[in-house]
């Protein structure tokens, strides 16, 4: 078993290959999950956030309907899902402008593997 992490002289480094990495940019704008007041959660890619109207335009949007393998959207956008079978996600689209944004959450590329390789969800 190789150990993620190692002490030397009382400082903690972490393996590189164990060391969280950012989720995928495309076009300079980067995979953010963003929860609303009112329409849910959604992960895409953040194009515009008006912090005066709270409103943002989010591309390649996925709604996080229902999730497991996650005890909070925080461990979601971290972790990614380890219950993918499980949680409903409805398909992408292109653009969604979403109103009342609560809070706009960084993805690690891990997490945005894990929720892009989840299933579509339909009825």
């Amino acid at each position: 078993m190789i150990p993620e992490t190692i002490t030397i002289d009382e400082t903690k480094y972490v393996r590189a290959d164990t060391a969280l990495k950012m989720a995928e940019r495309i076009d300079g704008l980067e995979y953010k999950i963003v929860r609303t007041y009112a329409a849910g959660v959604f992960a895409g890619y953040v194009k515009e956030f008006d912090r005066a109207t709270r409103s943002a335009v989010v591309l390649q949007a996925r709604r996080i309907w229902m999730w497991k393998g996650a005890a909070s959207l925080s461990q979601l956008a971290v972790d990614g899902t380890s219950c993918p079978s499980e949680c409903k996600f409805p398909c992408e689209v292109s653009s969604i402008e979403l109103l009342r944004v609560e809070e706009i959450l960084s993805v690690t590329d891990k997490a945005q593997k894990s929720i892009k390789g989840v299933s579509v969800w339909a009825k």
